[in-house]
């Protein structure tokens, strides 16, 4: 049996497990961007989501994981069998993976077996209806990078290649992680996350040893280690579900909407993409802390990691990101 480290017992990097979590909350913040240090637990809280998630309903072989009613995708309308829950899918996307096996081929094994042309779905399909995870997404080739923003702009994934013809539903969160030395991200693609963090090595000695006893604890006992940790992740599980059920009844009143656009005025954000990432992520926020309406608070939680990758380069500042997010955000709450 495989073992995931938990979510809740990551040390630190509250910004990126703050983040990760608005994106199970309200997936239309449009994934989660993080980049930072080697070993700083990026990859270990992805892959831990999938303990958070509620699992969906959906059809025991269908490889689209379509909700219940939802028709069969145009080209590919295989059975479905019964309909049952599963856990939300979390797919990793490495780096490499050919073409055809992000969009799914030609079925080559049955085409020569049995003589039919059949669709074999590919990773897009997996994540649908859940979250796509590219680690090293600054190294990702160019030609995967301009399929999955086409994909990800219109929730769909269309294959005409082989005589195939199938067009099937592709919506996902995108989380995308990473080191900055080792390459910058296209801008194209950057701008199509909705948040973006970094994260750094711990410089707390005490943060630095509990990250070490956790691993090594983790690592010799792993089933008594997620026993020890079973609690903290069920209440962090239920406290998404509660979350996802709240989000789209939580107002944003014309205070809320103006100082987000304050907010973006104050650090010369580009377009207003800005604006409209800051209140869908503040929504989440107030739909986590159970409240009914988008208070400055939740803006100020989320405005860093809905910002911090929307601001105009400016040559006269030589100030990081997160210094200049600091400084618009106080200038911009003291109006």
């Amino acid at each position: 049996m495989g073992y995931t480290f938990p979510f809740s017992a990551i040390v630190g990097q509250d910004e990126m497990k703050q983040a990760l979590m608005l994106a199970c909350v309200e997936p239309r913040i449009g994934g989660v961007l993080v980049f930072g240090d080697r070993g700083t637990a990026k990859s270990t809280a992805v892959r831990a989501l999938a303990g958070l998630l509620p699992e969906i309903e959906t059809f025991e072989s269908c490889p689209y994981n379509s909700a219940p009613g939802d028709p069969p995708p145009a080209g590919d309308a295989k059975s479905r069998g019964a309909q049952v829950r599963k856990p939300t899918p979390v797919v990793d996307l490495p780096l490499g993976v050919t073409e055809d096996r992000v969009v799914g081929a030609l079925d080559i094994e049955k085409a020569l077996r049995k003589g039919e042309k059949a669709f074999e779905p590919g990773l897009l399909a997996r994540a649908n209806r859940g979250f796509l995870y590219i680690d090293e997404v600054n190294l990702l080739e160019d030609h995967i990078v301009d399929l999955l923003l086409d994909v990800a702009a219109t929730g769909e994934n269309v294959v005409e290649r082989d005589g195939l013809s199938v067009r099937h539903p592709a919506k996902f969160v995108l989380v995308g992680s990473g080191n900055p030395e080792e390459g910058e991200l296209r801008p194209q693609l950057l701008d199509r996350f909705g948040l973006s963090v970094e994260v750094e090595t711990p410089k707390n000695i005490d943060d630095r040893v509990e990250v070490v006893r956790r691993r090594d604890a983790f690592e010799r006992d792993p089933d008594a280690f997620c026993a020890q940790w079973k609690d903290a992740e069920a209440e962090l599980r239920d406290a998404v579900a509660a979350a996802q059920k709240k989000v789209t009844t939580v107002d944003a009143p014309e205070a809320a909407l103006r100082r987000a656009s304050e907010v973006c005025l104050a650090l010369g954000a580009d377009g207003l993409r800005g604006e409209l990432t800051l209140i869908r992520a503040a929504r989440a926020r107030a739909a986590l802390d159970g409240a009914d309406a988008i208070t400055d608070d939740h803006l100020r939680a989320v405005a860093p990691a809905a910002l911090r990758h929307r601001l105009r380069r400016d040559p006269l500042d030589e100030a990081g990101s997160s210094v200049r997010i600091e400084r618009g955000l106080t200038e911009a709450f003291a109006a």
